[in-house]
């Protein structure tokens, strides 16, 4: 007996899907909080749009101080040979680059402006001043904070922090070299970061582009400005609709998806579980084709599920019915062999001899008998055991075994013709053993010739075995083939001849039938080409 797996909880196939399609159904919102793809987004945005709000303003201050290089105004430190920009690329764009996700563009809050170790000098002072105007007219719209700084990183326009510096914060001090940097500072105290800030980290951080002014490869200040990223929170509130029409076709497509699983897997499944369990009580109208298939996989399976438990059953009512007939069949002599030697007993305990000598012999020649019938009965059923074997890889031709079957049937008349040379996927014994029957029959039944003939076709050998001896009756062509029906019983018949050449047949994919004959009787063969 099989032993049966151990009792636990299992999750049902329908929760493993609905689990899989909820888990693939938030995966956007995984990775919109976890790994901060939309606050990387909006941080890209707004970092893009400081960038062009700088250059532009760059542009102008160059202009301010093209216009003063010959007042003789002081330009800033040189920009090396090496980076400076190609002069014959058309285009240099700065793309945004900061990560909140990696955590290492992460840095603290900005450091507090510093008192100017000398202030700025008038020509910038006046630059800063003519700036001022454009400044506060592009806050009303953008939002974000401006300071201009000049070549020492002294401020000289802004809301506030004017003729402070700013030249000890690191992405001034790279601007200050002629290299643009950016950064992303938290909006907290001056302390370490914490590992975790908030659903929405966006909200916590400011985002700080420093855009160097640069004129005859010198530095002549820099366009520092700063802005909040947009929160995430307030732009899923004013793109509201358009979320929720991607949450409910989300909810839409994953219930589709859902129910397809359940009518292509689910369902087929619980089915043919429900056969299965229908089946085990031996219920017999569980044989039939599901009434769903699902896909061309389940269709296979569950085909080759209900062949092989249809074959089981009828294999077990072939058990069933064979060891009915072998408990009769095994009956009759065992008894008779138990009368006899009771009575054989009985005669040799008593003080007077109550059998004469003739009737001890009648009963040990009955013995005798009925213990050949059994023997033979053994040997047949040791045949039908090897003809209901697998076929292994099995091949022979007929012309070797009808030599065979000439030498184990000297004194008969057996003609083959046809065929004889193809080979057949059958081993000269089993194929021996069909043939031995049926001459065996034929002899018994009081014929002279045995006549074989081979014909060959796509993919089989047909064989017409034919005799002239005694006809079956009409009454008995239906029975021929059942085991241990014979109508010769008295002269030692097991009735299992033709169950055996039918089972070495059906073994081997082949097959036979009686074919009708108005004189003698004729079988057809149908073998299996090797």
């Amino acid at each position: 007996m099989i032993p049966r797996a151990r009792e636990k909880w299992r999750p049902s196939l329908g929760l493993v899907i609905f689990a899989v399609l909820a888990s693939v159904a938030t995966l956007p919102l995984v990775g919109l909080f976890f790994f901060r793809l939309y606050d990387n987004q909006l941080i890209h945005q707004t970092q893009a749009e400081l960038i062009a709000q700088s250059r532009v303003l760059a542009a102008v201050y160059a202009r301010e101080v093209e216009a003063r290089l010959a007042a003789g105004i002081a330009l800033g430190a040189e920009i090396p040979p090496e980076a400076r920009p190609d002069r014959e690329d058309q285009l240099t764009p700065i793309r945004p680059a900061l990560d909140l996700a990696a955590g290492a563009d992460l840095l603290r809050r900005r450091p507090n402006a510093l008192p100017a170790s000398a202030p700025a000098s008038p020509a910038y002072i006046e630059i800063g001043t003519r700036l001022m105007p454009i400044i506060l007219e592009t806050q009303k719209v953008t939002l974000a904070g401006f300071r201009i700084l000049d070549p020492s990183g002294v401020v000289i326009a802004g809301r506030d922090e004017v003729g402070q510096s700013l030249a000890h914060i690191e992405e001034v001090a790279a601007a200050m070299q002629g290299q643009y940097r950016a950064a992303l500072r938290i909006r907290k105290p001056d302390k370490p970061p914490p590992p975790i800030y908030s659903i929405s980290r966006g909200v916590g951080v400011h985002v700080f582009s420093a855009m160097p002014v640069v004129v005859n490869n010198h530095v002549t200040g820099v366009i520092y400005t700063s802005r909040t990223p947009s929160n995430i929170f307030d732009h899923f509130y004013q793109e509201r609709r358009k979320f929720i029409l991607a949450g409910l076709t989300v909810v839409l497509a994953t219930v589709a998806i859902g129910l397809i699983f359940s009518r292509t897997i689910t369902r087929p499944m619980r089915e043919l579980v429900d056969r299965a369990a229908r089946i085990s009580r031996g219920d017999r109208d569980a044989f039939q084709p599901l009434a769903h298939y699902g896909t061309r996989e389940f269709a296979q399976l569950s085909h080759s599920f209900l062949e092989m438990a249809e074959q089981l059953a009828r294999r077990s009512d072939y058990i069933a019915t064979f060891s009915s007939h072998l408990t009769h069949e095994l009956k009759s002599p065992l008894t008779s062999i138990k009368g006899a030697a009771e009575l054989l007993l009985d005669s040799l305990q008593s003080k007077s001899d109550n059998l004469t000598r003739m009737e001890q012999k009648n009963f040990i020649s009955n013995i005798l008998g009925d213990t050949g019938r059994l023997e033979a009965m053994t040997q047949r059923l040791r045949e039908l055991a090897r003809a209901e074997a697998a076929p292994q890889n099995e091949k022979t031709e007929l012309s070797q075994v009808v030599g065979g079957l000439k030498s184990r049937f000297p004194t008969r008349a057996i003609e083959a013709t046809g065929s004889l040379e193809r080979p057949i996927g059958m081993s000269s014994e089993k194929a021996l053993i069909v043939l031995s029957h049926l001459t065996d029959n034929a002899i018994r039944h009081n014929a002279k010739t045995v006549r074989l003939e081979a014909t060959e076709e796509a993919g089989s050998v047909r064989m017409t075995v034919s005799n002239d001896g005694d006809p079956i009756s009409e009454a008995n062509r239906e029975k021929i083939f059942d085991a241990f029906f014979t109508t010769r019983r008295d002269t030692g018949g097991t009735g299992m001849g033709l169950a055996i050449v039918q089972a070495v047949m059906t073994s081997h994919a082949g097959s036979i039938r009686l074919l009708p004959s108005d004189q003698g009787v004729a079988f057809e063969l149908l073998f299996p080409a090797a």
